[in-house]
Formats: C-alpha cells, structure tokens, sequence
C-alpha cells in the first residue's frame, strides 16, 4: 500500500467527494467483468474539439471556446477514431452540452461512437447554455465504486474522477485528472489526492498534471509514494512538443508492456497511451484468486 508520507503545509483537506452515478450505454454489450491481463489505458485533452495548430490560434480561434463551430464535429471523429482501441480512457476539457458543442455531451457522444458501455462526465464548470467544462470516464468494464472529487483550489473547477475496479486490497483504483496551473494550487491538489490513494496497493493516476513527471515524483506531495511511469517525449504543444505535462502514472505492482505519446495533434495536446499488465490477482474471479 502507498504511504501517505509527509504532506503537512498542503491544504489537501478542502477538495470535496461525492457519489457518482455511472452512465451506461445502452447500445453495446459490455465486456465480461473480470479484467484483462493487460489494460490499455489513453489520457486525452481533447480541448473541447478544437483544433489548434499554433499559438495563434489561442487568439484567433478563442471564439471557438465559447461558439459552436462546423470543425468541431470533424475534430471529434478524429478523437473517436483514436478512442476506440482503449479499455479505460480519461478525457479532459470535454464539454456536457452547451452552445459551442451544438449542445451534444461530448463524452456521451464518444461513448456511443467508440462502443464504450460505460461513461461518466464530471461538471466541473458549469456556464450553463454557454459551457460546460468537464472532464470524463470512458471504460469497457463496470468499476465497483466511482466518486466524483472537486479538488481544492482557491477558483473551482478542477476535479478528479475516483474509480475503483474489483473489492478489498487487491482492487484497482484508477484516478482520472486535471489539475491546476499554478505549482501552489497543484500541489494542494496533489495532497489531497495522496490520501486518497494511500491505502491502496495497485494504484493508477492519469490526466493533463501541468507539469513535469520529476516534478510530479519528486518535488510534490507524491513524493515517496513509489509511483513510477516511463520518460516519454513531450505531449504539449501538438504542433512542436516541448513539454511533457500529461502521465500516466503507476503503482510498483503494476508493469508497462507499452508506452507511447500518440502523433495525433488533434488538440492542442497529444495522447498518452500506455499498456499496463495487471496481477493475477486482479485478472481472475475471486473464486479462482
């Protein structure tokens, strides 16, 4: 199990949890329950749609953020085409339905497109007509517990999205995250996030984190949790990656079978696919544990 370690000075107490209902997709037959040996995770800031292939376009495309556009159907196929080879997938700045995604729930949508029997969109800004920024789940497998987390910051409108796979000490539990721009305020969150992993021994933390992997591992409130990943090359901006800022991270008792940053510049940012195998214990019926 991870140890909590030492996190006092972090404000990791203000974020908040409540229960989450998971969606489920009518139209596709949802995999058997147990896990599969190796699991092909993919972490996604798919920027609600737009394509952005320059610095400029933050400007000259800003309206793109708040108006419905006819690229961003396009943009969304291109997303479901990358989707779809992936057991569990973590997206962020998604948007629930409002004005600029044509009032369609973007994760919904590529739930249904990709065959994902399961899905869930964390609200973590709600615009009303205008935007709604989320973050969401997508999984070929039924997790046991699914929290939503508003994680603590001084604006909202960061969050997390708890999920646990299978019961008791040997269950996986998958956290899927966005956090925030400043080192301050991704710290606190980080805090927070180490308790709630801390009795857990298989453990997976996914998610645009804002910053480097050493930073993650060794200069914030993860420090000393054993976590690892792989060095990978940069996922932000598409267009010239310079920057590694989203991971896939995993407990000691998980191994990589395969990592890649995707070249899909789609967004502003790149995928992060990783291929984890998983224990036996995690993979076979209780029965046969």
């Amino acid at each position: 199990m991870l140890s909590a370690g030492n996190i006092k000075g972090f404000r990791n107490s203000r974020g908040s949890m409540s229960p989450a209902e998971l969606r489920t997709n009518h139209e596709c037959t949802p995999c058997e329950q147990k896990l599969p040996d190796v699991l092909r995770l993919l972490s996604f800031n798919i920027q609600v749609g737009n394509n952005t292939q320059h610095y400029r376009h933050y400007l000259t495309r800003s309206w793109q953020h708040l108006l419905p556009h006819a690229g961003r159907h396009i943009q969304l196929g291109k997303v479901a085409q990358l989707l779809s080879d992936f057991d569990l997938v973590a997206l962020q700045e998604v948007d629930g339905g409002s004005l600029r995604s044509g009032f369609i729930n973007q994760v919904e949508h590529l739930a249904r497109e990709c065959g994902f029997p399961y899905w869930y969109q964390q609200l973590n800004r709600n615009l009303g007509r205008f935007a709604q920024h989320s973050n969401g789940l997508l999984s070929r497998y039924a997790p046991e517990l699914l929290e939503d987390h508003k994680l603590p910051g001084i604006l909202p409108g960061r969050g997390a999205i708890l999920t646990q796979y299978g019961q008791g000490e040997e269950s996986l539990l998958v956290v899927m995250m966005h956090l925030a721009l400043s080192p301050k305020g991704r710290a606190n969150q980080l805090a927070y996030i180490r308790e709630r992993i801390a009795d857990h021994r298989h453990v997976v933390l996914m998610g645009d984190m804002n910053t480097h992997a050493e930073d993650l591992l060794e200069k914030s409130p993860l420090q000393g949790s054993k976590l690892h990943t792989a060095t990978l090359p940069g996922t932000y901006p598409s267009w010239k990656p310079a920057k590694v800022l989203d991971h896939i991270l995993i407990s000691p008792s998980l191994s990589i079978e395969q990592v890649d940053v995707l070249p899909h510049a789609i967004s502003d940012h790149l995928p992060v696919a990783m291929h984890i195998r998983l224990p036996d214990t995690l993979c076979k019926p209780s029965s046969q544990g």
